[in-house]
């Protein structure tokens, strides 16, 4: 088989990191790279036998490209610390680790299936979330941005059947601070491409984001969750067109000072 280092980037995850490690019990290489963390993130992950490194935060793209380059082996799993593989999953890479066609392809994507609001949730564009994350380093490597929408880049790539699970929030309180934190994020992606602030974006994306989540992609099969899920992605961009406006109107008033 071929050997196999799974790739970590974290932050306060003492309740998450075993439960991702465990998941993968071929890895031969377990890299956790750490941001500080001040809960026991690093005693748990040495615990599961992890190699720990812990540096500053460089963003999301440059923070796992760094996790990368510190693997051993070139075979490589990403996965975040509220990550797991499934019990499919895990058979199924352990086979195609050993498999003389896994040389076939740069990398490979997985379906991730993520747990919220009490039930699996796979509407709303929430599944099958294709991830691309079993790739040979030598042949791929992270892209995108650096804040949000990173991503693996690979030239020749497959899909696998089995999920990624995924653990994203603990209650929904942290599932609107995360909308919030990210719609910042998504605000900072517009100014650097420097996109001007449109009332008709903030009016109409929200509400076509609704629209969108809800009933183009069957949210609605998801019960009451997949209707807050809904309201939820339409506030975040929402969020993110009414800070950029905010960010406009900061530069204009100090212009006037």
């Amino acid at each position: 088989m071929q050997p196999l280092s799974l790739a970590i980037i974290c932050l306060n995850e003492e309740t998450n990191i075993e439960r991702c490690i465990r998941s993968v019990p071929f890895a031969s290489d377990i890299v956790v790279l750490d941001s500080h963390s001040t809960d026991r993130t690093r005693e748990v992950a040495e615990a599961c036998g992890a190699r720990v490194f812990n540096e500053d935060w460089r963003g999301f793209r440059a923070q796992k490209q760094r996790a990368t380059d510190l693997c051993v082996n070139d075979w490589v799993l990403s996965l975040d610390a509220d990550e797991a593989l499934s019990a499919e999953a895990a058979h199924e890479l352990r086979a195609l680790l050993a498999s003389p066609t896994l040389d076939a392809f740069d990398g490979y994507e997985m379906p991730r299936l993520s747990w919220n609001l009490g039930r699996w949730i796979r509407h709303g564009g929430w599944y099958p979330d294709f991830q691309l994350r079993l790739f040979n380093r030598r042949k791929a490597s992270w892209a995108g941005g650096e804040h949000v929408h990173e991503r693996v880049s690979a030239t020749v790539t497959e899909r696998l059947r089995s999920s990624i699970l995924h653990w994203p929030f603990e209650n929904l309180a942290e599932q609107i601070a995360t909308n919030n934190r990210y719609s910042t994020l998504g605000t900072e992606e517009l100014l650097k491409r420097g996109a001007r602030f449109s009332l008709l974006k903030l009016i109409w994306k929200p509400i076509s984001k609704f629209l969108e989540t809800y009933f183009i992609k069957r949210g609605f099969m998801d019960g009451m969750a997949g209707f807050i899920i809904a309201v939820g992605a339409a506030y975040s961009v929402f969020l993110k067109f009414a800070k950029l406006w905010e960010s406009e109107k900061l530069v204009k008033d100090r212009s006037r000072v």
